[in-house]
C-alpha cells in the first residue's frame, strides 16, 4: 500500500495496545505514519502485545513503545524528553487519546429486578420459572438479541459503590489528562505546524447506563477540554476533535457489567444491524489526519453507522 504520510510524521497514541488505539495504529502504520505508543499492561499480556507491535514495524515504519503510566505527569515528562531526543527534527502530527481506565461501580444499591413478565410467561406455558429463565438466557447468549428483556438482568456489586475518589480518578484518566498531554507536547515544540488531536467519547455522554456514571462524567469533561483546545491552540496549527464510536467490541467494553445487554441494544437499533468495529473508528482517525480535514476543528463526530440517530429496532 502506498505511503500517504511523510516519513517525518509521527502519531502518539495513548492506550495503543488494544481496541481503538491498536486498530488506529495499524491503520496509520499501513499508510506510513511512524508511531509512539503508550500502554499499561501486565507482563503476562506482553507476548500477544509484542506480536502486534512487531506487525506494525513490519509496515516499514518506526515504532516506539512505552509500557508506562501515561497518567503520571512525571512519567509523561520523562518519556517526552526521550521522545524529543529520538525525533530530532521530526514532529508529532497526530495525538490520539484512547485511555480506557475508569470505575464502573453503581452509585447506589439496586432494588430487586421486576421478574413479573418471566413469571407470567412461565405460568402461561405451564413450566417452571427457573427453566424458562435458563432457556431465555441460553438463547440470548447465543445471539438472539430480541430476548434481551427476558434475559437475566446484569448483576452489580451490592457492597461497593462509586466514591468521590473513584470519580476524580476516572475523570482525570479518561478526560482531563488530554489537556496535560497537549500542553506538554506543545511546550516542547513537538507538534507539527498542522497537527491533529483526537479524543474518544461515547453515547454515555448524554444517556445514563448503569455503572457508567464515572466514565460518563469523564467523557463529558474530555469533550469540554477538547473544545477549549480547539479554540486556544488553533493559532499554533493544532486542530482538536472528538470521535464518538457506537458500541464496540473492545476489552474496555467487556469490563462493563451488562455489556451483553448493551451490545444487544446497539445491534437492534443500528441501521446496519451490527456493532461498530475498532477498524471503523481507525478509518476515521486516518481520515482526520489527512490535509483535507484541516478545517474540521472543535467537532464531535459520530462513527456509529447511524446508531445514535436510529429510533427503529430491527
Amino acid at each position: 500500500m502506498p505511503q500517504t504520510f511523510p516519513k517525518t510524521n509521527w502519531a502518539l497514541i495513548l492506550g495503543g495496545s488494544s481496541g481503538f488505539g491498536l486498530a488506529s495504529a495499524a491503520k496509520l502504520a499501513s499508510h506510513g505514519m511512524n508511531l509512539i505508543i503508550f500502554h499499561r499492561d501486565r507482563r503476562g499480556a506482553m507476548g500477544r502485545i509484542e506480536e502486534d507491535f512487531a506487525a506494525l514495524r513490519n509496515e516499514g515504519i518506526e515504532v516506539l513503545t512505552f509500557n508506562a503510566d501515561a497518567l503520571s505527569s512525571e512519567v509523561r515528562d520523562e518519556k517526552l524528553n526521550e521522545i524529543a531526543e529520538h525525533l530530532g527534527d521530526d514532529r508529532i502530527h497526530l495525538l490520539l487519546h484512547s485511555i480506557a481506565f475508569g470505575n464502573l461501580k453503581l452509585s447506589v444499591a439496586e432494588k430487586p429486578a421486576d421478574d413479573s413478565a418471566v413469571c407470567a410467561l412461565a405460568e402461561r406455558l405451564d413450566i417452571e420459572v427457573e427453566k424458562l429463565q435458563t432457556a431465555a438466557d441460553e438463547v440470548f447468549s447465543g445471539g438472539a438479541d430480541r430476548l434481551q428483556l427476558l434475559a437475566t438482568p446484569p448483576k452489580y456489586s451490592a457492597t461497593l459503590f462509586l466514591e468521590e475518589e473513584d470519580l476524580a480518578r476516572t475523570i482525570h484518566a479518561m478526560g482531563t489528562s488530554l489537556l496535560g498531554w497537549v500542553q506538554a507536547i506543545h511546550g516542547r515544540g513537538l507538534f507539527a505546524t498542522d497537527s491533529r488531536v483526537l479524543g474518544l467519547t461515547s453515547e454515555g455522554n448524554t444517556i445514563a447506563w448503569k455503572g457508567y456514571a464515572a466514565v460518563a462524567a469523564a467523557k463529558v469533561a474530555l469533550e469540554s477540554v477538547a473544545r477549549s483546545i480547539a479554540v486556544e491552540f488553533a493559532p499554533y496549527g493544532i486542530r482538536c476533535n472528538v470521535l464518538q464510536p457506537g458500541v464496540t467490541e473492545t476489552p474496555a467494553l467487556r469490563l462493563i457489567p451488562g455489556n451483553a445487554h448493551l451490545k444487544a441494544e446497539a445491534r437492534s437499533k443500528n441501521p446496519f444491524g451490527r456493532l461498530t468495529q475498532p477498524e471503523d473508528v481507525a478509518d476515521m482517525v486516518y481520515l482526520m489526519a489527512q490535509p483535507e480535514a484541516a478545517w474540521v476543528n472543535g467537532a464531535l463526530i459520530r462513527v456509529d453507522g447511524g446508531e445514535h440517530v436510529s429510533g427503529v429496532r430491527q
